[in-house]
């Protein structure tokens, strides 16, 4: 699988192949848009993934110095629902902590604050 650093596109059509590209550090898309365009002056970033690694890591922008983080919020019906699967899985890793966790909050315990 290919992976440049620097992709141009040179096809009256760039912008309806744009949606099957998404391993190149950056895109030129279309005639007149070639890379020192980028380099100099349309403002993308000139920070790229190197030597194939577009296929893994993103052009540094600003939200390489952003702190994110996901969060995961269950009803208390919801996890009583899903507590057999989750067991389930966890359980066929090896891991019966994670298995134990979910029984002891998914059987529906009045023992634990209702929201």
């Amino acid at each position: 699988m290919l992976a440049p650093e620097h992709l141009e596109l040179m096809s009256d059509r760039a912008m309806a192949y744009i949606d099957r590209l998404d391993n190149a550090g950056s895109l030129f898309l279309g005639h007149y848009s070639p890379e020192p365009l980028g380099d100099y002056f349309a403002g993308p970033n000139h920070v790229l993934p190197t030597g194939f690694t577009a296929r893994f890591f993103s052009p540094l922008s600003v939200e390489s110095f952003l702190k994110y983080y996901s969060y995961t919020y269950y009803p208390k019906d919801e996890l009583i629902h899903a507590a057999p699967y989750i067991c389930r899985l966890a359980e066929q890793e090896g891991f019966d902590a994670h298995a134990e966790a979910v029984e002891i909050r998914g059987r529906g315990n009045d023992d634990l604050p209702i929201e």
